[in-house]
């Protein structure tokens, strides 16, 4: 486990039930009798976790997402403490998996049910877009059991893929196409708390746009947009892919929508989010 080496332990358990409770500021059921404490900082010396111990177990949390908690850093400076350093990317990879491989112990995946092809229509969508190869990180919103995911790492990019449905991430954990330290089980309405932006971002399949869930999607498709410069998002109908046009347009983002031929069902349209206005 990445967490636990970065410390220096064996093995460490965290605190806080979920990867999507990370960003809430709600009080932590610390053990009590403490008898050695570790704190990480980034490469700018900010903090980004405590660990503990408490009788023969190590415990942790972690401050990527929310404030340090005063009195939880006053505890652990009451034992033996030490400090060590690690770059915040490497944390969050190491908090993502943490959780991730907790999602796929406890978790019953989904049963498979995508088409052979699939995996390689979307690629041919997506190259014939993203020509040009960009390195770094990519957004996958509301990845499903994560063929966005998979097509993303073949393009050379790094996948960070989050959805709402734990039995999809543990069927994408299982077949490989979602990697532990990649994922995360949150509401992608509130991406924004988890992410920082990144150069590009997709949305496959993004669900069915109407009058009972406009607003969902607005709030979930509206996080992306501000946290990728550029994105692509497909949906199955026309009226969906103008819909979320002019909620691009309406945020200051140009936007185009095009018709797909490469797949009659998953991705038959497609808004293309360029830049913002």
């Amino acid at each position: 486990m990445k967490a636990a080496r970065i410390l220096d332990l064996e093995y460490l358990v965290f605190l806080d039930p979920s990867f999507s409770s990370l960003a809430d500021d709600l009080p932590l059921a610390v053990p009590e009798g403490i008898t050695g404490s570790r704190m990480l900082v980034d490469e700018r010396e900010d903090l980004l976790a405590v660990a503990f111990r408490s009788g023969e177990e190590w415990y942790s949390t972690t401050f990527l997402y929310r404030r340090p908690d005063r009195d939880l850093l006053d505890r652990c400076e009451e034992g033996d403490l030490e400090i060590y350093q690690e770059s915040r990317r490497s944390w969050a990879g190491a908090v993502r998996e943490y959780y991730s491989v907790a999602l796929a112990r406890e978790v019953s995946p989904a049963l498979e049910d995508l088409a052979p092809d699939r995996e390689q229509r979307l690629e041919s969508l997506l190259r014939g877009i993203w020509s040009r190869p960009v390195n770094g990180e990519c957004l996958d919103c509301c990845c499903g059991s994560g063929v966005g995911s998979s097509v993303i790492r073949r393009m050379g990019m790094q996948p960070l893929s989050y959805d709402n449905d734990a039995a999809l991430l543990a069927r994408g954990l299982a077949a490989g196409r979602l990697l532990p330290d990649e994922t995360m089980w949150i509401d992608a309405a509130r991406a924004g708390e988890y992410l920082d932006p990144v150069p590009r971002g997709i949305a496959v399949m993004a669900g069915e746009i109407n009058s009972f869930t406009r607003g969902v999607w607005e709030e979930i498709l509206g996080q992306l947009l501000h946290l990728a410069r550029e994105a692509i998002i497909t949906v199955g109908t026309e009226g969906e892919a103008q819909q979320i046009r002019e909620w691009a347009t309406g945020a200051g983002f140009g936007a185009r929508i095009h018709e797909n031929d490469r797949d009659p069902f998953y991705d038959r349209w497609v808004c293309e989010v360029l830049s913002r206005g």
